[in-house]
């Protein structure tokens, strides 16, 4: 009589596999998240190593220029103070906003770039901070 009450441990309940399916389902949502902005950070660190090139290049143009400003990213590329590799020119266009002084520096990303495009890195020159896409605050 006893036989019959014993319990048989052949596989797992239905109740285990769905607690096991929710524990996954829990770190997934946890996970994924934190990933995505991993990899926005890393594509925009490329725009944001570019934007540091061009205020140095800002600060030397001022310096060799009596105080003027650069008109454009491209006149200081025209005038080759700063070289930037070819597949991150590809991938963001780079402009200068504000003009005597020069306030933001802003990389809008192109169809090149494989996050999408219209993605926007700012540097504030003032705060030396950066925001938009990969950044912290977005």
């Amino acid at each position: 009589m006893l036989s019959r009450f014993k319990r048989r441990d052949n596989g797992f309940t239905i109740i285990e596999i769905f607690v096991a399916v929710v524990i996954v389902l829990i770190l997934a949502a946890i996970s994924i998240p934190i990933y995505i902005h991993y990899i926005e950070s890393a594509r925009a660190s490329d725009a944001q190593a570019a934007i540091g090139i061009i205020v140095n290049s800002v600060e030397m143009f001022l310096q060799e220029n009596n105080g003027d400003y650069p008109d454009s990213v491209d006149e200081l590329e025209e005038f080759e103070y700063f070289e930037i590799d070819e597949g991150i020119m590809r991938q963001w266009e780079f402009s200068l906003i504000g003009r005597d002084p020069i306030v933001q520096i802003e990389a809008i990303s192109t169809v090149r770039m494989k996050g999408g495009i219209g993605k926007i890195v700012l540097y504030d020159v003032w705060t030396g901070e950066f925001s938009g896409y990969g950044s912290t605050s977005d």
